[in-house]
């Protein structure tokens, strides 16, 4: 009797802790390799980009030996902006792709000024740049003062969320997410609200930093990534944790083939993808059909 009442309470108890465990595993999910609740995420990752913000374009440039520069005017190309769109950059603060979309579009504008029947010139030009970070805005809107911008009509600065946008429905002619998407708590919601706020027509560009698929370039790739990122994270902005984190994140995010079906699920088609450096980087694409 004594020992089938002992087993009980110790199946209940087990019960309990099994219980517990599931529930906190159906919350969590990846910060880097740590394994954090959803709630806490966010938090989290504005912890990181607010000890970077001030230092995030220089150590772009260390980390990619300023190859990033290259990849966004491939992400820029691949948009084909025009003057008079509606575009929506996100985590676009510091507005690195921001001021190439507008510095396009108003090259595509002096050509085409010749032509007074062209109705797309005398349209306004607008580009959201939405962070939800508000020092990574700060920073982007100060650049913006130093290149002559800051008081400019077509660069519009946002504060909020990818994963519930505060734009309408069908009201953008493209989204770019540079380096951001991995950093969400949720990738497939905010591939959802990408999709909703583009117009029919509109493109999707994600550039992020994806799996290297040359083997020996790897095993290259994982030491520079692991041993010295992190080590010039601390050297340059004092923060040797936020480096970590950013190359853990990239680890778990999802290789190109799965992160392409996760565009489409969300309701973009004719999805595809460019790798560059064999896979350092890739840009993915959609349209909104």
């Amino acid at each position: 009797m004594a020992l089938r009442l002992a087993s009980r309470k110790f199946g209940s108890k087990f019960l309990s802790m099994l219980t517990a465990t599931s529930s906190l595993h159906s919350h969590s999910t990846s910060f880097g390799f740590k394994e954090v609740r959803e709630e806490d995420k966010s938090q989290l990752v504005g912890n990181v980009f607010t000890n970077v913000a001030s230092n995030y374009d220089l150590m772009n440039d260390l980390m990619s030996g300023g190859l990033h520069r290259l990849w966004k005017e491939r992400l820029v190309s691949k948009l084909n902006p025009f003057p008079g769109m509606k575009h929506l950059d996100v985590a676009g603060g510091t507005g690195d792709v921001a001021f190439r979309i507008l510095e396009t579009v108003n090259s595509v504008k002096r050509r085409a000024i010749q032509d007074p029947s062209n109705d797309n010139l005398h349209e306004e030009t607008e580009i959201y740049v939405c962070d939800i970070n508000p020092n990574m805005l700060n920073v982007g809107k100060k650049r913006a003062v130093e290149r002559g911008l800051g008081e400019t009509k077509s660069l519009i600065w946002a504060e909020g969320d990818a994963e519930a946008l505060d734009f309408p429905d069908n009201s953008m002619d493209g989204y770019t997410i540079a380096f951001g998407i991995r950093n969400v708590t949720h990738i497939e919601k905010a591939l959802v609200e990408a999709h909703r706020v583009l117009k029919r027509g509109g493109r999707f560009l994600c550039l992020e930093l994806s799996h290297v698929d040359v083997p020996l370039l790897k095993q290259v790739y994982d030491y520079y990534s692991f041993s010295i990122i992190p080590a010039v994270g601390e050297l340059v902005a004092g923060d040797r944790e936020s480096y970590q984190y950013l190359v853990e994140s990239i680890r778990r995010f999802p290789p190109q083939d799965k992160f392409a079906l996760m565009i489409a699920d969300a309701g973009f088609q004719k999805v595809e993808y460019e790798n560059l450096v064999a896979g350092v980087v890739a840009i993915h694409s959609g349209l909104k059909l």
